[in-house]
Protein backbone atom coordinates (compact mmCIF):
# COMPACT_ATOMS: atom_id res chain seq x y z
CA UNK A 1 0.00 0.00 0.00
CA UNK A 2 2.87 2.31 0.90
CA UNK A 3 3.73 1.61 -2.97
CA UNK A 4 0.67 3.75 -3.77
CA UNK A 5 1.54 6.60 -1.61
CA UNK A 6 2.87 9.85 -2.81
CA UNK A 7 3.62 12.05 -0.06
CA UNK A 8 3.95 15.33 -2.26
CA UNK A 9 -0.04 14.91 -3.07
CA UNK A 10 -2.42 16.26 -1.34
CA UNK A 11 -3.14 14.94 2.19
CA UNK A 12 -5.91 12.24 2.04
CA UNK A 13 -8.89 12.73 3.99
CA UNK A 14 -9.18 8.50 4.60
CA UNK A 15 -9.55 8.71 8.34
CA UNK A 16 -6.12 8.02 9.39
CA UNK A 17 -3.86 10.30 10.65
CA UNK A 18 -2.00 13.08 8.33
CA UNK A 19 -3.56 10.69 5.40
CA UNK A 20 -0.97 8.20 6.11
CA UNK A 21 -1.86 4.75 4.53
CA UNK A 22 -0.99 2.29 7.91
CA UNK A 23 -3.17 0.39 10.09
CA UNK A 24 -2.35 0.39 13.62
CA UNK A 25 -1.43 -3.72 13.26
CA UNK A 26 0.87 -2.02 10.42
CA UNK A 27 2.26 0.94 12.58
CA UNK A 28 5.74 0.96 14.57
CA UNK A 29 4.12 4.11 16.46
CA UNK A 30 0.50 3.74 17.62
CA UNK A 31 -1.18 7.01 18.85
CA UNK A 32 -3.96 6.67 21.64
CA UNK A 33 -6.45 9.57 21.98
CA UNK A 34 -8.31 10.48 24.88
CA UNK A 35 -11.01 13.11 24.64
CA UNK A 36 -11.10 14.24 28.14
CA UNK A 37 -11.43 17.54 30.10
CA UNK A 38 -13.74 16.51 33.01
CA UNK A 39 -11.18 18.07 35.76
CA UNK A 40 -10.18 21.20 33.59
CA UNK A 41 -10.13 24.37 36.02
CA UNK A 42 -10.45 27.02 33.47
CA UNK A 43 -11.31 26.91 29.97
CA UNK A 44 -13.39 23.47 28.18
CA UNK A 45 -12.16 22.20 24.77
CA UNK A 46 -9.41 20.25 25.13
CA UNK A 47 -11.34 17.27 24.85
CA UNK A 48 -11.88 17.78 21.39
CA UNK A 49 -8.30 17.99 21.06
CA UNK A 50 -8.02 14.30 19.38
CA UNK A 51 -10.20 14.72 16.99
CA UNK A 52 -9.39 18.29 15.98
CA UNK A 53 -5.34 17.37 15.33
CA UNK A 54 -6.79 14.27 13.59
CA UNK A 55 -8.81 16.67 11.14
CA UNK A 56 -5.82 19.44 10.82
CA UNK A 57 -3.50 16.57 10.32
CA UNK A 58 -3.86 15.67 6.60
CA UNK A 59 -3.05 19.22 6.01
CA UNK A 60 0.59 19.15 7.21
CA UNK A 61 3.14 18.09 4.95
CA UNK A 62 5.01 15.01 5.87
CA UNK A 63 8.57 16.00 4.63
CA UNK A 64 11.18 16.59 8.05
CA UNK A 65 13.95 17.52 6.38
CA UNK A 66 15.97 16.28 9.52
CA UNK A 67 14.15 12.63 8.53
CA UNK A 68 12.59 12.85 4.77
CA UNK A 69 11.41 9.59 5.14
CA UNK A 70 9.97 9.51 8.08
CA UNK A 71 6.31 8.93 7.13
CA UNK A 72 7.53 5.47 6.30
CA UNK A 73 8.13 4.73 9.96
CA UNK A 74 4.73 3.97 10.12
CA UNK A 75 2.09 6.09 12.08
CA UNK A 76 -1.50 5.45 13.20
CA UNK A 77 -3.90 6.15 16.04
CA UNK A 78 -6.61 4.18 17.68
CA UNK A 79 -10.26 5.32 17.16
CA UNK A 80 -11.14 8.03 19.37
CA UNK A 81 -13.25 6.16 22.63
CA UNK A 82 -16.61 6.46 22.02
CA UNK A 83 -16.94 5.53 26.04
CA UNK A 84 -14.66 8.00 27.14
CA UNK A 85 -16.23 10.85 25.51
CA UNK A 86 -19.62 10.24 26.70
CA UNK A 87 -17.91 10.05 30.12
CA UNK A 88 -16.41 13.22 29.67
CA UNK A 89 -19.49 14.79 28.41
CA UNK A 90 -21.46 13.34 31.14
CA UNK A 91 -19.30 14.43 33.97
CA UNK A 92 -17.99 17.48 32.67
CA UNK A 93 -20.88 19.55 34.48
CA UNK A 94 -20.65 17.67 37.47
CA UNK A 95 -17.14 19.09 37.79
CA UNK A 96 -18.23 22.43 37.20
CA UNK A 97 -20.67 22.33 39.76
CA UNK A 98 -17.48 21.10 42.32
CA UNK A 99 -15.62 23.93 41.66
CA UNK A 100 -17.93 26.91 41.59
CA UNK A 101 -18.92 25.30 44.91
CA UNK A 102 -15.37 25.96 45.63
CA UNK A 103 -15.40 29.34 44.09
CA UNK A 104 -18.14 30.04 46.33
CA UNK A 105 -16.08 29.56 49.77
CA UNK A 106 -17.40 25.85 49.53
CA UNK A 107 -15.45 22.53 50.07
CA UNK A 108 -15.12 19.19 48.41
CA UNK A 109 -16.52 17.67 51.46
CA UNK A 110 -19.84 19.71 51.44
CA UNK A 111 -22.89 17.73 51.22
CA UNK A 112 -24.06 19.03 47.73
CA UNK A 113 -20.96 17.88 46.08
CA UNK A 114 -19.54 15.29 48.28
CA UNK A 115 -20.93 12.17 45.88
CA UNK A 116 -20.09 14.06 43.25
CA UNK A 117 -16.38 14.07 44.03
CA UNK A 118 -16.86 10.18 44.40
CA UNK A 119 -18.57 9.78 41.20
CA UNK A 120 -15.72 11.81 39.74
CA UNK A 121 -12.22 10.75 41.05
CA UNK A 122 -13.57 7.32 40.57
CA UNK A 123 -14.09 7.58 37.16
CA UNK A 124 -10.72 9.26 36.81
CA UNK A 125 -9.32 6.14 38.76
CA UNK A 126 -10.93 3.93 35.93
CA UNK A 127 -9.76 6.32 32.98
CA UNK A 128 -5.87 5.51 34.59
CA UNK A 129 -6.71 2.17 34.25
CA UNK A 130 -7.76 1.71 30.94
CA UNK A 131 -5.11 4.14 29.35
CA UNK A 132 -2.75 2.01 31.41
CA UNK A 133 -3.97 -1.49 29.54
CA UNK A 134 -4.25 0.39 26.75
CA UNK A 135 -0.47 0.97 26.11
CA UNK A 136 0.50 -2.05 28.24
CA UNK A 137 -1.03 -3.51 25.28
CA UNK A 138 0.57 -1.93 22.72
CA UNK A 139 4.06 -1.46 24.13
CA UNK A 140 3.66 -5.66 24.28
CA UNK A 141 3.14 -5.44 20.83
CA UNK A 142 6.63 -3.68 20.40
CA UNK A 143 4.81 -0.34 19.07
CA UNK A 144 6.30 2.94 20.59
CA UNK A 145 3.02 4.98 22.08
CA UNK A 146 2.34 8.59 22.63
CA UNK A 147 -0.92 9.55 24.43
CA UNK A 148 -2.73 12.51 23.25
CA UNK A 149 -5.13 14.47 25.05
CA UNK A 150 -7.41 15.78 26.00
CA UNK A 151 -6.39 17.43 29.30
CA UNK A 152 -3.07 16.32 30.96
CA UNK A 153 -3.95 14.10 33.60
CA UNK A 154 -4.38 11.28 30.65
CA UNK A 155 -0.94 10.30 30.49
CA UNK A 156 -0.78 8.99 34.26
CA UNK A 157 -1.86 4.72 32.84
CA UNK A 158 0.47 5.23 30.33
CA UNK A 159 3.35 6.40 33.06
CA UNK A 160 2.50 3.23 34.91
CA UNK A 161 2.96 1.10 32.32
CA UNK A 162 5.86 2.98 31.29
CA UNK A 163 7.06 2.16 34.72
CA UNK A 164 6.40 -1.97 34.59
CA UNK A 165 9.29 -1.93 31.66
CA UNK A 166 11.44 0.60 32.55
CA UNK A 167 13.13 0.27 35.81
CA UNK A 168 14.14 3.77 36.13
CA UNK A 169 12.90 6.75 33.69
CA UNK A 170 13.14 10.50 33.93
CA UNK A 171 10.33 12.73 32.72
CA UNK A 172 10.94 16.07 30.76
CA UNK A 173 7.31 18.30 31.59
CA UNK A 174 7.44 20.55 29.17
CA UNK A 175 4.33 22.98 30.59
CA UNK A 176 3.21 26.32 31.58
CA UNK A 177 2.39 25.11 34.69
CA UNK A 178 3.81 23.19 37.44
CA UNK A 179 0.81 20.62 37.50
CA UNK A 180 2.57 19.70 41.14
CA UNK A 181 -0.59 20.14 43.02
CA UNK A 182 -2.06 17.38 45.00
CA UNK A 183 -5.13 16.66 44.47
CA UNK A 184 -6.71 20.70 43.28
CA UNK A 185 -9.92 21.69 44.11
CA UNK A 186 -10.76 18.19 45.07
CA UNK A 187 -9.78 15.71 41.98
CA UNK A 188 -7.40 13.09 42.52
CA UNK A 189 -6.55 12.76 39.35
CA UNK A 190 -6.94 16.78 38.45
CA UNK A 191 -5.14 17.92 35.51
CA UNK A 192 -2.94 20.17 37.51
CA UNK A 193 -1.36 17.23 39.33
CA UNK A 194 -0.54 15.19 36.75
CA UNK A 195 3.24 15.35 37.62
CA UNK A 196 2.70 14.92 41.79
CA UNK A 197 1.03 11.85 40.27
CA UNK A 198 3.81 11.03 38.40
CA UNK A 199 6.33 11.15 41.21
CA UNK A 200 4.37 9.03 43.12
CA UNK A 201 6.43 6.25 40.89
CA UNK A 202 9.32 5.12 42.38
CA UNK A 203 10.61 4.38 38.98
CA UNK A 204 10.83 7.92 38.13
CA UNK A 205 14.41 8.96 39.27
CA UNK A 206 13.84 13.04 37.90
CA UNK A 207 11.42 14.75 37.03
CA UNK A 208 12.60 18.07 34.53
CA UNK A 209 9.83 20.99 34.45
CA UNK A 210 10.52 23.33 31.58
CA UNK A 211 9.55 26.36 30.63
CA UNK A 212 6.79 26.54 33.90
CA UNK A 213 5.17 30.22 34.64
CA UNK A 214 2.56 30.24 36.68
CA UNK A 215 3.20 28.06 39.29
CA UNK A 216 1.71 28.39 43.52
CA UNK A 217 3.61 28.40 46.90
CA UNK A 218 2.88 24.68 46.86
CA UNK A 219 4.35 23.47 44.06
CA UNK A 220 7.64 26.35 44.93
CA UNK A 221 7.73 24.46 48.06
CA UNK A 222 7.90 21.07 46.77
CA UNK A 223 10.45 21.82 44.07
CA UNK A 224 13.06 23.00 46.94
CA UNK A 225 12.32 20.11 49.35
CA UNK A 226 13.02 17.25 46.55
CA UNK A 227 16.57 17.57 46.97
CA UNK A 228 16.65 17.45 43.40
CA UNK A 229 14.40 14.86 42.37
CA UNK A 230 12.41 17.36 40.84
CA UNK A 231 14.40 20.35 38.84
CA UNK A 232 13.03 23.22 37.42
CA UNK A 233 13.52 25.91 34.43
CA UNK A 234 11.20 28.35 34.45
CA UNK A 235 10.33 30.33 31.64
CA UNK A 236 11.53 34.19 33.84
CA UNK A 237 14.54 32.39 34.39
CA UNK A 238 15.49 30.82 30.97
CA UNK A 239 14.56 34.76 29.72
CA UNK A 240 17.11 36.00 31.98
CA UNK A 241 19.39 34.20 30.77
CA UNK A 242 18.90 34.72 27.34
CA UNK A 243 19.10 38.26 27.73
CA UNK A 244 22.62 38.06 29.70
CA UNK A 245 23.58 36.32 26.31
CA UNK A 246 22.78 32.69 27.46
CA UNK A 247 22.85 30.82 24.30
CA UNK A 248 19.77 28.49 23.32
CA UNK A 249 22.05 25.84 22.86
CA UNK A 250 23.74 26.63 26.33
CA UNK A 251 20.39 26.30 28.08
CA UNK A 252 19.18 23.31 25.99
CA UNK A 253 22.41 21.58 27.63
CA UNK A 254 21.48 22.56 31.01
CA UNK A 255 17.59 21.55 30.42
CA UNK A 256 18.65 18.44 29.46
CA UNK A 257 21.68 17.43 31.73
CA UNK A 258 19.58 16.58 35.18
CA UNK A 259 17.84 13.68 33.02
CA UNK A 260 18.89 10.07 32.94
CA UNK A 261 19.10 7.82 29.60
CA UNK A 262 15.38 7.13 29.10
CA UNK A 263 13.02 9.79 28.89
CA UNK A 264 9.40 10.56 29.36
CA UNK A 265 8.20 13.66 27.71
CA UNK A 266 5.02 14.90 28.98
CA UNK A 267 3.98 18.57 26.79
CA UNK A 268 1.16 20.22 27.13
CA UNK A 269 0.89 22.52 24.66
CA UNK A 270 0.19 25.80 26.47
CA UNK A 271 4.00 25.65 27.14
CA UNK A 272 3.99 27.63 24.17
CA UNK A 273 3.86 31.06 23.54
CA UNK A 274 0.24 31.42 23.27
CA UNK A 275 0.23 32.88 19.60
CA UNK A 276 0.46 29.22 19.30
CA UNK A 277 -2.16 27.99 20.95
CA UNK A 278 -4.78 30.72 22.41
CA UNK A 279 -7.44 28.77 22.62
CA UNK A 280 -5.89 26.28 25.07
CA UNK A 281 -7.72 25.87 28.83
CA UNK A 282 -5.32 28.12 30.84
CA UNK A 283 -3.29 29.94 28.60
CA UNK A 284 -0.51 32.16 30.21
CA UNK A 285 1.79 34.98 28.52
CA UNK A 286 5.71 33.97 27.75
CA UNK A 287 6.97 30.10 26.94
CA UNK A 288 8.45 28.81 23.85
CA UNK A 289 8.99 29.34 20.34
CA UNK A 290 7.99 26.14 18.24
CA UNK A 291 11.07 25.51 17.24
CA UNK A 292 13.27 27.21 20.43
CA UNK A 293 11.54 23.58 22.17
CA UNK A 294 12.35 21.29 18.89
CA UNK A 295 15.25 22.34 19.56
CA UNK A 296 15.37 21.42 23.32
CA UNK A 297 14.14 17.43 22.40
CA UNK A 298 16.72 17.50 19.67
CA UNK A 299 19.19 18.20 21.88
CA UNK A 300 18.11 15.46 24.25
CA UNK A 301 18.16 12.94 21.43
CA UNK A 302 21.53 14.16 20.12
CA UNK A 303 23.06 13.53 23.67
CA UNK A 304 22.12 9.46 23.51
CA UNK A 305 19.06 10.21 25.36
CA UNK A 306 16.35 7.68 24.31
CA UNK A 307 12.21 8.82 24.46
CA UNK A 308 10.52 5.68 26.09
CA UNK A 309 7.22 7.65 25.40
CA UNK A 310 5.19 11.07 25.09
CA UNK A 311 1.77 12.56 25.51
CA UNK A 312 0.65 15.87 24.07
CA UNK A 313 -2.00 17.36 26.12
CA UNK A 314 -4.37 20.50 26.33
CA UNK A 315 -5.09 21.05 22.50
CA UNK A 316 -8.29 23.18 22.83
CA UNK A 317 -10.03 23.93 18.76
CA UNK A 318 -12.30 26.76 18.68
CA UNK A 319 -15.27 26.91 16.56
CA UNK A 320 -14.17 28.42 12.78
CA UNK A 321 -10.52 28.76 13.63
CA UNK A 322 -7.83 25.68 12.92
CA UNK A 323 -5.23 26.88 14.51
CA UNK A 324 -4.64 25.12 17.71
CA UNK A 325 -5.32 22.08 15.69
CA UNK A 326 -2.55 23.01 12.78
CA UNK A 327 0.03 23.60 15.15
CA UNK A 328 -0.58 20.90 17.49
CA UNK A 329 -0.45 18.29 14.88
CA UNK A 330 3.14 20.13 13.61
CA UNK A 331 4.00 19.44 16.87
CA UNK A 332 2.38 15.42 17.43
CA UNK A 333 4.87 14.66 14.13
CA UNK A 334 7.80 16.43 15.18
CA UNK A 335 7.76 14.63 18.59
CA UNK A 336 6.80 11.13 16.48
CA UNK A 337 9.89 11.19 15.02
CA UNK A 338 12.38 12.87 17.46
CA UNK A 339 10.73 9.54 19.88
CA UNK A 340 11.67 7.05 16.47
CA UNK A 341 14.76 8.97 15.99
CA UNK A 342 15.95 8.45 19.51
CA UNK A 343 14.71 5.06 19.97
CA UNK A 344 16.97 3.82 16.55
CA UNK A 345 13.65 3.73 14.44
CA UNK A 346 15.09 6.77 11.63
Amino acid sequence: MTKKFNPSDIGLDNGNMYGLPYSVDEAKVVIVPVPWEVTTSYRDGTARGPQAILDASVQVDVYDADAPDAWKLGLAMLPISKKWAAANARLRPKAKRCIQNLEKGGSPSDANVKKLYAEINRAGTELNTWVEKETSRLLNAGKSVCVLGGEHSVPLGFMKALARVHPHFSILHIDAHADSREAYEGFTYSHASIMYNASQLTQVDRIVLAGIRDYCQEEADRIAASRGRIVAFPDRDLKRNGFAGQTWKQQSKKITDPLSDNVYISFDIDALDPSLCPHTGTPVPGGFAFEEICFVIETLVSRGKTIIGFDLSEVAPHPGEEWDASVGARMLYRLVNFMAKSQGKL
